[in-house]
């Protein structure tokens, strides 16, 4: 077991721990363990059980995060951990973040392996994903800032379920982050997730309004649970104007898993039809996801229209910027991240060992 000092606690007079990283706030007694599961109270302190343990790494596309505007083309290289502060009825990670089993972290790497290793492969950014990075945030920090010395983007794929004070120092190292806006309502967070929808709108607000961040959000739609046309259009208008009509984001497609493996999938239609709600609520940038949609997973630009980014899934079929990340027809910049251009990584999917250059180990 990889024990860490953990950070964002606090003593209980009655010799508890309780946690201060995410709204949760669990009291731990000497060997508990937190919801989420990799935050312990050991020998009379706060620990991290998972610093330096991975359940894999993988270089994916930028574009799988999913970040349609955040050096589009290029390859990031993504890892987790294991467990989660939420309690996702529809995970669609659950052998992952629902893991009781640390055995499942096969692969060893300090922060810097992982920067290197991102170095070495070529990748422009590291994702912390397939589990929440707010419940290993020790870890994701101490890596961000090795990738930030290398010159390596750091990306944060989040419920955004976490207090101020460690979301303050978390995203202090992030240069992306894509929020999983679960739903608009708080009975659906409360009885499909176990948490409360404020604390995330919080976060959105924060990382939009107080910090440069480059912010993407992602809504699953679930049939009959968070995809009625009430729904969307509240949600739409709450980012339109609480975040901006320049934030994008993604309606994907759910599929049955975990603990709502009864339901059916997704319809194309209903993405279609939040797309179109989306739009029309003033948001510029509305994607679907999981299926094959060119419409729906092309970038207009905002003034004009012209089609400046096309894709089908994670693959992109046309580039048009200008070098600038403007616009060729009109000369309007497109918000975001854009670099010198477009990468050429592709749809593929890579996973990879990282080689524990400082013990001389490798973790396969």
């Amino acid at each position: 077991m990889a024990l860490h000092p953990a950070r964002y606690w606090h003593r209980l007079n009655d010799g508890r721990l309780q946690c201060d990283l995410c709204p949760r706030d669990c009291r731990l007694h000497e060997g508990q363990r937190g919801a989420c599961f990799v935050r312990q109270q050991v020998d009379g302190q706060m620990m991290l059980t998972t610093y330096g343990r991975s359940s894999g790494f993988c270089i994916d596309p930028i574009e799988k995060k999913p970040l349609n505007h955040f050096h589009p083309g290029t390859s990031v290289l993504s890892f987790g951990t294991a467990g989660c502060n939420l309690a996702c009825k529809f995970c669609q990670n659950w052998d992952i973040s629902k893991s009781r089993d640390m055995d499942r972290l096969m692969d060893s790497a300090s922060p810097t392996d992982i920067a290197d290793a991102a170095v070495r492969h070529g990748c422009r950014s590291v994702a912390f994903t397939y589990n929440d990075p707010v419940i290993f945030a020790e870890y994701a920090i101490d890596t961000a800032k090795a990738c930030r010395e290398r010159g390596i983007a750091s990306v944060a794929v989040t419920a955004g379920y976490m207090h101020a004070e460690p979301r303050r120092d978390f995203y202090a190292h992030m240069d992306a982050a894509n929020v999983d806006l679960k739903a608009f309502t708080e009975d659906f967070y409360i009885h499909q997730t176990g948490a409360h929808l404020a604390p995330v709108l919080d976060t959105l607000l924060y990382l939009r309004h107080e910090t440069t961040v480059w912010l993407e959000i992602t809504t699953l739609l679930i049939p009959g649970l968070n995809d009625s046309d009430q729904e969307l259009t509240a949600l739409s208008r709450w980012v339109a104007n609480e975040l901006g009509p320049d934030v994008p984001i993604h309606f994907t497609a759910f599929h049955p898993d975990y603990k709502l493996n009864t339901l059916p999938p997704t319809p194309p239609a209903t993405l279609t039809r939040a797309r179109r709600i989306a739009l029309d609520a003033g948001l510029k940038h509305v994607y679907t996801g999981n299926v094959h949609d060119v419409d729906g997973g092309t970038t207009h630009c905002a003034a004009c229209g012209l089609a400046l980014i096309e894709r089908d899934w994670h693959r992109i079929l046309a580039y048009r910027l200008d070098p600038q990340g403007a616009c060729p027809g009109c000369g309007q910049r497109l918000a975001g991240r854009f670099g010198s251009g477009v990468g050429t990584f592709g749809a593929r999917r890579v996973p990879v060992h990282i080689r524990s250059y400082s013990s001389g180990q490798s973790s396969c």
